[in-house]
Formats: structure tokens, C-alpha cells, sequence
């Protein structure tokens, strides 16, 4: 029972497993801090020890069964730590918190831990400082204003002084637009750690945040956590929850670390992505359970402006040991990505009653800018996931979604609007109870996804399959029960993939150059 210490902070560390199971071990095991029991009965390969001295060496074992494993870390070091009811807040969820909790944000020295001690916290929008700590201790709650009218609002552009530029703040799928500050929000900072094991709860459920969504009211929702243009930031252990839109949005962030976390949404709840980086690099998503109303994990890089101007694409992530649940897709990559995609490894995850599994999208108006290339997918276990993989080139969201352009089965001539797709791998896969097809593949006629390698990967199906669509685009008839579709592939290489014998031989091909099968 090896194990890593992947992150360690002022008074916490998380540790995780080294083995070859997908987020959960085959068999429970124990924490020890310096040979005293810290918490028994764990399942999960990611795991967190609180409430640590800071600047302390510390030995942690981890025992399964009759195997011990001992490693040695030493907390990081803090200068003073500052109680944020010392400042005046109450945390009795009635008074409002907001300027006693931002007050100690902004006192706080570099080095310095702001802390939230258990309580319930009435907030509107704090804002993050560098250079320091802040944690949310066990029963520690930050629960959001209601009325979107105590909200700032981040303009979406501001010409600079010399009109020759442009200042961005706030951000709506994509495009530079008007959206509401979030209850934790980040502009251009760095060296920041939150930490803990208590909530920061959006409370959309209580107001009108999750009503007529697509009328802007104002500005554009908030999500839970809105970090812009910062680096170093490392989120490890607490739950975000309740929020308004997106839980988490790094946006042109760089070195971001979501670490052993909880990200909870109702299943009804509209546009309640859990974790949406955007035009970021080095980003890793580590041991965090989703459960949301619309994608898990689903990686951007602008729409179109956005990422024709700054071309920064997102790239050089780590995502492991996570599990996704419900959601409409566990792990998507676009379809805002005009900037591009590249660097992917997606390993050890649980894919649990989710729409698609691993989803890719993109359309044509995207630009020769939108390139989504060297994604692996590795290790992969799901479950009553309806269609476990699917690239789809037609999707058809925006306005002139459903227009010949985008749906045209035709091709069309490759210019600037032209997306591409390169190389795909998925292997040691298990997908269990599939209802409507094993995975669809489409792209363009004039830009034929690159490769597809599919290896060691294991499908059954549901014997309560129900129809669905495979992919959102004109022209996709419900389906159930099918094999493989590829539509528009130069290269497909299938080796070992085992299937029911009534779809084994359900592989449908149109315009694949090169396929084998062993």
C-alpha cells in the first residue's frame, strides 16, 4: 500500500494511493499521524489529513491489512493566523459577514492564514488577496445572498486608457461578457491555498438563480469560485455546493490544483458545471467527487473572440482518481475551445449514471486555432453511462447552431473557421450497462478526425436499454443497443475491445481511410 503526498499546506496534506484502481481501493484502510489513529474505514485513493501544525514534521502511515506504509513531511511555514470572528463576524447565518470576513482577507500578511471557525456565514462576493492561506474548518458554511442586486458585477470588456487594448473581466460560456462577481473570487492573483473541510454553498436553491436562466438578468450568473488570470492556486478539501452556474472557473489561470474535494449540484439544477478551466495550463483535478447538474469536468479555451485574440489554449492537465455522477457528460473538452486543447491525461476515474462519458465537441466556426490534440484517456470505469464515448464535430449550440453550415453532411472548403481533431486514446476501460452505443465518432468531411486507438476496453450492456441520442447534432436519430459509429476518421486502431455478440460486429464506417481490428 504505497502512497505519495501530493500536496501539503500550512495545517493539511492530502496523500494518495499507489495503486491501479479507479478512485476507490478493494479494500478499506487506516491514517496514522505520528502513530495515532486520525481516521479509519477510508475507501477512496485520495485521502486528507487537517488540523496540522504549521511548520511541523510529522511521520503518516497508512496501514492496509497487515501492510504499513511510513512517510515523513513537514508542514509549510505561517506567519500569524487570523480569526475572522476577532474581526467581527458572527457566523450565525443571519448577520451579514461580508465585510468583517473580506476585512480579515485584506489584513491578512503574506504567509498569513485567514481562519473561518464553525458557523454559518451570510456572504456576498469576497475577493482574494495573494500570498496566503485561508481555511474553512469542519461545520465552517459560507452561504450566499440571495438577491442578485448585492452582487458587483465584472464588466466583460473595458477599453484601456489608450484605446488600443482591451481589459477583461467577466466571462459567460466563453465570450467576454457582464457576469456577476462569485462568492469566492480571484482577479490576478497568486499563491493562494484554500483549505478545510467546510462549505462554500452557493444557495441557489433558495433564490431565483436557477429561473428563466437563459435571460441575463443584469449580468450573467455567478458560478462558486471565479479565479481570473492568477497562478499557484491550490483549493484542497472543502465542498462547494448550491451554486448559481459553474462550481469552479480558473480563467487564464496557471499551476491550479483542485485537490480531494466535493462539488454537489442538483441533478435539475441548469448550466451547474462542476469544474470549467478555461485557457489554463497546469491544471490538475485530483481525487474530487462530482455530482452535478450538467458536465463534471468541461474544459474550455473561449468560444470564438476569445480565443482567436489570445490563442491561449488549455493544456497540461492532470485528472485522476475523480468521480463524476449524473452528470449530462463526465469529462467534456469544448465546445468553447477556439483556442485549442492539447496535453490530456485522464486516468483512475468512476464514471457513474452520466448522459455521455468521454465527450468531445466542436463545430465548424470554431477557427484553425481550435485544435484539440494528444488526449488519453486511461483506466476508466463506468457504470449505466448512456453512450460511454463521443467526438461530435456537428454540435450544434449557438445561435446559428442548427444552420446548413454546421449540420452539412457536405464538404465544405477548410479555411479559417475550420476545426481539427488529432489523436484520441482511450484503453483499460470498463463500461458497464450501456444503453444507447458504445461511442460515436464524428467528424467533418473536409477535417476527418486524425486517430482514434481504442485498447483494452470491456462493454455490456443494459438489459433495460433505453433509446437516446449519441451526440447533439441535426440529423442524430435515437438509438440503442449499438456498437461503434465512425464517421469521417483517417485512422481507427481497435485492439482487444470486447463486446456482447449481439453488437460486436455493429461497427458502421463511413470515410475511415485506415481501420484494423485485432
Amino acid at each position: 500500500m504505497k502512497f505519495d503526498i501530493i500536496y501539503v499546506s500550512t495545517h493539511s496534506l492530502t496523500l494518495e494511493l499507489d495503486n491501479n484502481l479507479p478512485y476507490n481501493t478493494d479494500k478499506e484502510y487506516s491514517v496514522y499521524v505520528n502513530d495515532e489513529l486520525y481516521k479509519s474505514g477510508i475507501n477512496t485513493n485520495v485521502t486528507s489529513v487537517f488540523n496540522l501544525k504549521s511548520d511541523t514534521s510529522y511521520k503518516i502511515s497508512v496501514v492496509q491489512g497487515e501492510e504499513r506504509f511510513d512517510k515523513n513531511v513537514k508542514t509549510n511555514h505561517e506567519y500569524v493566523t487570523l480569526n475572522v470572528k476577532r474581526f467581527g463576524a458572527v457566523g450565525d447565518g443571519i448577520h451579514d459577514d461580508t465585510n468583517f470576513i473580506q476585512a480579515t482577507i485584506n489584513a491578512c500578511p503574506k504567509d498569513g492564514r485567514v481562519y473561518i471557525p464553525q458557523g454559518i456565514y451570510h456572504v456576498r462576493p469576497l475577493f482574494l488577496k495573494s500570498h496566503i492561506t485561508i481555511e474553512l474548518a469542519l461545520g465552517a458554511k459560507l452561504l450566499g445572498d440571495t438577491d442578485r442586486k448585492n452582487y458587483p458585477i465584472l464588466p466583460g470588456m473595458i477599453a484601456t486608457t489608450d484605446e488600443q487594448d482591451e481589459y477583461n473581466l467577466g466571462s459567460w460560456e466563453g465570450n467576454p461578457l457582464d457576469c456577476f462577481a462569485s462568492i469566492i473570487t480571484g482577479i490576478e492573483v497568486e499563491d493562494v491555498n484554500i483549505i478545510g473541510e467546510g462549505v462554500i454553498d452557493g444557495n441557489a436553491s433558495n433564490s431565483d438563480w436557477w429561473i428563466d436562466v437563459r435571460d441575463k438578468k443584469i449580468a450573467w450568473r455567478p458560478r462558486g469560485m471565479f479565479i481570473v488570470r492568477s497562478k499557484n492556486i491550490n483549493v484542497q478539501g472543502i465542498t462547494v455546493c448550491n451554486t448559481p452556474s459553474w462550481n469552479l472557473h480558473p480563467y487564464f489561470c496557471t499551476n491550479v490544483r483542485f485537490i480531494n474535494m466535493n462539488v454537489e449540484n442538483p441533478k435539475i439544477s441548469p448550466n451547474t458545471d462542476g469544474c470549467d478551466p478555461e485557457s489554463c495550463k497546469n491544471v490538475d483535478i485530483i481525487g474530487v467527487n462530482f455530482s452535478v447538474g450538467d458536465d463534471c469536468i468541461a474544459v474550455k479555451s473561449g468560444k470564438i473572440y476569445m480565443g482567436k485574440k489570445y490563442k491561449t489554449p488549455s493544456e497540461k492537465f492532470n485528472i485522476r482518481n475523480c468521480a463524476m455522477n449524473f452528470g449530462h457528460g463526465a469529462i467534456v473538452l469544448g465546445s468553447e475551445m477556439a483556442g485549442g486543447i492539447k496535453d490530456f491525461v485522464i486516468s483512475k476515474c468512476l464514471f457513474n449514471q452520466t448522459d455521455r462519458g468521454l465527450r468531445i465537441k466542436t463545430r465548424r466556426g470554431r477557427g484553425k486555432d481550435a485544435i484539440i490534440d494528444g488526449i488519453t484517456f486511461d483506466n476508466i470505469k463506468m457504470n449505466k453511462v448512456l453512450t460511454p464515448l463521443v467526438i461530435n464535430m456537428f454540435y450544434y449550440c449557438d445561435p446559428d447552431g442548427k444552420s446548413e453550415y454546421v449540420w452539412s453532411k457536405n464538404s465544405l472548403p477548410v479555411d479559417d473557421r475550420t476545426p481539427y481533431l488529432g489523436r484520441f486514446v482511450f484503453k483499460n476501460m470498463v463500461c458497464e450497462n450501456v444503453n444507447v452505443a458504445a461511442g460515436t465518432f464524428y467528424g467533418l468531411p473536409e477535417m476527418p478526425i486524425e486517430s482514434i486507438e481504442l485498447e483494452n476496453i470491456k462493454f455490456t450492456y443494459d438489459p433495460e436499454a433505453k433509446e437516446g441520442v449519441a451526440a447533439m447534432m441535426t440529423g442524430c436519430e435515437p438509438m440503442k443497443n449499438r456498437g461503434f459509429i465512425f464517421y469521417n476518421v483517417k485512422h481507427v486502431n481497435m485492439k482487444n475491445v470486447d463486446m456482447p455478440d449481439f453488437v460486436k460486429d455493429d461497427i458502421e464506417k463511413t470515410n475511415v481511410s485506415d481501420f484494423k481490428r485485432c
